[in-house]
């Protein structure tokens, strides 16, 4: 009887110490925020396209973000539509370089010091979604990655593949808001 009390103490003590340290790694997460994307929402007017038959705004998100590793020497924002009907999908945005320092992006703005790469669209900076009609939900995920340098060396040549490549293989961290939009 005296091992089975023992064991349950046990098992009991382990569970407490357990469930602190988990709290303290939730705490400590690399995490995303929006106040214009809500994970698994419909995306807002403002960041659809305008053109190609969209009307929206096609201005980037607000986005913002804490617990970075201690080691992030930069970081890196990537937005995507995996469902497009095209190989590897749809590149939105892709920004690379943006300083350590900086936590907040607001609406729109461009970051100093930072670079807007080609995308998918064939031009630089934020490209809002507009997914063929009839296509259904397409996927708009804004990933932030957290770097382990200072800048990644871009090429005017490189694709939007390229620099995603580049990004992932200096990432030490990521987190990801997905937003949906259909027409």
């Amino acid at each position: 009887m005296r091992k089975i009390i023992l064991l349950i103490f046990c098992l009991y003590f382990t569970g407490v110490i357990m469930s602190k340290a988990i709290d303290k790694v939730e705490e400590n997460i690399f995490k995303l925020t929006s106040n214009d994307l809500k994970q698994n929402s419909i995306l807002p007017n403002k960041q659809v396209f305008k053109g190609y038959g969209c009307n929206g705004g096609n201005v980037s998100p607000h986005l913002a973000w804490e617990n970075a590793p201690k080691n992030s020497k930069s970081f890196a924002i990537i937005c995507h539509d995996p469902d497009a009907p095209k190989p590897n999908g749809w590149y939105h945005w892709l920004v690379v370089n943006i300083p350590s320092e900086i936590k907040e992006i607001k609406q729109g703005e461009k970051i100093k010091g930072a670079i807007e790469t080609i995308t998918d669209f064939k031009t630089k900076g934020y490209g809002g979604a507009c997914p063929p009609v009839g296509h259904g939900a397409h996927h708009y995920n804004f990933t932030l990655y957290a770097l382990d340098v200072d800048k990644i060396n871009i090429k005017e040549n490189d694709s939007p593949k390229d620099v995603e490549q580049k990004v992932i293989s200096h990432a030490i961290a990521k987190s990801t808001i997905t937003a949906l939009y259909e027409r």
